[in-house]
């Protein structure tokens, strides 16, 4: 079940014909949502850099009694707007959900999750050259510490990345139960009771570096605030990758995601460029954290150009 699904399809409400840009397309949960709203005059473009999810995704949109037309996008969403340019596409809804589907994280070979024994990978994209054993096994001490530190938000980023340098003089750091042992070594007196796993905040960490996410991120985000603007001053000469009142919602899950979403969507509103449609971020029930955990974490956002 995708995260905030009903809240999602109201901010953006989807309409009849338009055209609707899903830049993390997932298992594609949100956007049979979006093209049930849209149907067969519209146009949905899915965007995913795993391409097993990308082309079940598609399937699955496809198998609906009245589809709309499907263009597939494989790569990083930072470059959706350009390529959504390049086919004489602009979108009226666009969703950008920050987290990643079930079937990476469930999967041992993505090496995501400490859960499982697998191998250190935790790529998105598979054919992505750096994997996480590269960065854990090869980056000098302090820049194994700045990446744990600024991106996993750990005060113990130091302790954590000499631990690891002196893990792999004996043997590479190869697999994700390894990591996660020689991070919880790493901590003073253990884990405590109630709190989560130590090696929680050093995956997530090596996670966002191998898929640049916050880069990736920061670059769509400028990408919303260009189109607002050129919308905003009128430059219909020249075109842009959003339509006029297109709806733009995102959805994060930790605050490093949440924080430059917050800020820009904030600049836009205030300077009177994208009114908000939602006044803070919401977040998941009750009742769908009880039946998705993943979701408690989630807090969506969402403006309307032009």
């Amino acid at each position: 079940m995708p995260v905030l699904l009903e809240r999602t399809i109201e901010v953006l409400d989807p309409q009849s014909g338009e055209t609707a840009l899903d830049c993390t397309a997932g298992l594609g949960g949100h956007a049979e949502a979006i093209a049930r709203r849209i149907g067969p005059s519209g146009t949905l473009v899915l965007n995913d850099a795993d391409p097993s999810n990308l082309a079940a995704a598609a399937q699955r949109l496809r198998d609906l009694p009245e589809p709309p037309a499907v263009i597939m996008l494989r790569g990083n969403f930072a470059d959706a707007p350009r390529r959504m340019l390049e086919q004489g596409l602009a979108a009226d809804v666009v969703l950008a959900d920050l987290g990643f589907a079930s079937t990476q994280i469930e999967d041992p070979a993505r090496g995501l999750s400490f859960q499982r024994e697998g191998p250190l990978d935790m790529r998105f994209d598979p054919e992505s050259p750096v994997t996480a054993a590269v960065l854990v096994n090869t980056l000098p001490e302090e820049e194994l510490a700045e990446i744990i530190r600024d991106f996993g938000e750990d005060r113990e980023a130091r302790r954590i990345a000499r631990k690891l340098v002196e893990a792999r003089k004996d043997a590479p750091i190869d697999s994700t139960v390894r990591l996660a042992q020689i991070v919880r070594s790493a901590m003073r007196g253990g884990r405590e009771k109630g709190r989560i796993d130590p090696a929680t905040r050093t995956f997530q960490a090596l996670r966002i570096a191998v898929n640049d996410e916050l880069g990736s991120l920061a670059a769509l985000l400028e990408a919303v605030g260009r189109a607002a603007t050129s919308l905003k001053v009128g430059a219909e000469s020249r075109p842009t990758w959003l339509r006029r009142g297109a709806r733009v919602c995102v959805i994060s899950f930790h605050s490093l995601e949440d924080r430059p979403v917050k800020r820009l969507f904030a600049d836009l509103t205030r300077r009177g460029m994208a009114p908000a449609l939602t006044k803070k971020p919401d977040g998941a029930t009750d009742e769908e954290i009880a039946s998705n955990p993943r979701a408690r974490s989630a807090r969506l956002r969402a403006i309307r150009v032009g």
